[in-house]
């Protein structure tokens, strides 16, 4: 068994873990950094739905009501989101939800995260797309959304768009290095301070450290590339801080197995998780209407037939973001793209069912399909049950495992999907321009990319379990700062609200690091680098 001591240990490598590791390393400390997933590079990421490709750095984590789409590799989740890059509105900091008390801290408002805000799209960089970048579905949506009397916009994006070849296979990885993950920019640039980043270690449980000076030991056992569900060794890192990130699946089962070890955790993990409202649609267009009710044609004459072509989000509707609406309300509809293999594993509200010759017709039309996301206010109803014996969840084959989460949707949850579904059908549905499928949740449950929640930070210990520094309560030096932090949906995608609050975090764990009694000074410029 390996036995190593890091001033500061991150758990996780994605937008929550990859910000504190290049901070903490740059204003001086020894940064350590396991990572569950293997370490890939451009190369690796194929164009291919094959398994064993795309199965190596993407899991699908089915839990009792929901199912998870989760990064599982260096870079997390930020190697295989849709790079759309969007600050919550200001109404979410408000957020009463069925509790009917604030949810998020008084210190945090949409005002207060503006500067942090900042500082993650100059790191990342987020630029704004223009017209001539949305791809020919973003301006399907457009054209469709300006007919029906309402507003659809560019989606700023974390890409560098003279490298993007619109290849559209981001959620495979980009093997061109025009997505801005975290592999380009805090990584690297951790690593420059003297970061370590050790992949295929997956963290196990955290227990009160033995040896002098150090606060939390920390096991791990390291993972066979070519089997996730073999173990080659076992070890232990000994750390004074410790950041946890995870993700809203790891973080609060890694807690929850650390529970007896540590004298307890807060009540509050693993409760409150949140899928982000998010509502997944399937639009069958009908290429006549296309050409005749928009007046679209593409080049080789065709009228749409374009779901495979482009980025994957480059326009939204913001439309039903009102702050004065009522709660579970307010949504955002946005164009994206699932490769149509994703089909075969959905069910729509309103079929085909799952065989026969319907879903055939449906699966022969996909190019004419507009596969959408509405990002709903949801009640953060999903729980986690006792976890496995260990990982995050039991592995059943590459790229798909069953977690210890559940989510029963109430009634304000569903009064959101409700309104989305019927907002996208009076955009899409008039005048018979396309059909619009839902994905049922009552096969498999609720789909998201977006977990968030599952140790959310707040004022109020009852319903949170961090304070408003992501500190664990009654465990000093631990901190989580991944999206299980983020204590509300937020009508839009939470990357960047992840990176923001966790370059928020930063200067609390640097402040706490420093009464561990390492030298260390918070201050360090943005990282810079990708080719």
């Amino acid at each position: 068994m390996t036995d190593r001591t890091t001033d500061v240990l991150v758990i996780g490598s994605g937008f929550g873990g990859a910000i504190p590791a290049y901070h903490l390393a740059a204003a001086g400390a020894r940064v350590t950094v396991l990572e569950r997933g293997p370490r890939p590079a451009a190369a690796d990421f194929t164009h291919s739905l094959r398994l064993g490709t795309y199965t190596r750095f993407v899991d699908v984590v089915k839990g009792d009501g929901i199912s998870v789409v989760a990064g599982n590799c260096v870079g997390g989740g930020s190697v295989v989101y849709f790079a759309a890059s969007l600050r919550a509105p200001s109404f979410v900091f408000e957020r009463r939800g069925s509790l009917q008390r604030r949810l998020w801290p008084a210190a945090l408002t949409r005002a207060a995260l503006d500067p942090w805000y900042d500082r993650a799209e100059q790191a990342l960089p987020v630029t704004r797309l223009d017209w001539p970048d949305v791809s020919y579905a973003g301006g399907v949506l457009a054209a469709a959304c300006h007919r029906a009397g309402r507003t659809c916009n560019p989606v700023p994006v974390a890409v560098d768009r003279a490298r993007c070849t619109d290849c559209n296979w981001m959620l495979s990885g980009c093997r061109f290095d025009a997505k801005r993950s975290m592999l380009l920019n805090y990584l690297p640039a951790a690593e420059a301070c003297g970061a370590s980043i050790l992949p295929l270690h997956e963290v196990q449980a955290i227990a009160p450290s033995w040896k002098d000076g150090y606060r939390y030991a920390v096991g791990y056992t390291v993972l066979d590339p070519s089997d996730y569900t073999c173990t080659a060794e076992s070890g232990i890192v000994h750390a004074k801080v410790v950041v946890l990130a995870a993700g809203a699946v790891g973080t609060p089962v890694i807690l929850q197995r650390s529970a007896p070890a540590l004298g307890g955790i807060p009540a509050a993990v693993g409760r409150h998780f949140s899928g982000n409202g998010d509502r997944v649609s399937v639009a069958v267009t009908d290429e006549g209407r296309v050409r005749d009710l928009l007046g679209l044609s593409r080049p080789d004459g065709s009228a749409y037939a374009a779901l495979h072509i482009g980025k994957p989000i480059t326009t939204a509707g913001f439309d039903r973001l009102d702050p004065g609406a009522a709660e579970f309300s307010r949504f955002t509809i946005q164009q994206i793209y699932f490769p149509p293999i994703t089909g075969v594993l959905a069910q729509t509200t309103t079929g085909p069912g799952w065989f026969g010759i319907d879903k055939r017709r449906q699966r022969h039309a996909w190019r004419s399909w507009l596969t959408l996301l509405a990002m709903t206010e949801d009640d953060n109803e999903g729980s986690f049950g006792p976890p496995p014996l260990t990982g995050s969840f039991t592995r059943l084959a590459p790229g798909i495992g069953l977690g210890s989460m559940s989510f029963s949707p109430t009634a304000a949850t569903r009064t959101g999907w409700d309104a989305s579904d019927a907002e996208l059908s009076a955009i899409l549905e008039k005048d018979g321009l396309a059909t619009v499928r839902p994905w049922t949740d009552e096969v498999g449950g609720a789909v998201t990319a977006h977990p968030l929640g599952s140790c959310r930070i707040g004022d109020d210990p009852r319903t949170s379990a961090l304070d408003d520094r992501h500190e664990l309560r009654g465990h000093p030096g631990i901190f989580v700062t991944d999206g299980a932090a983020v204590p509300t949906s937020l009508t839009v995608n939470p990357s960047l609200t992840i990176a923001a609050l966790a370059e928020r975090a930063v200067p609390g764990i640097v402040d706490r690091t420093a009464l561990a009694g390492v030298s260390v000074r918070y201050g360090a410029p943005l990282p810079t680098g990708g080719p």
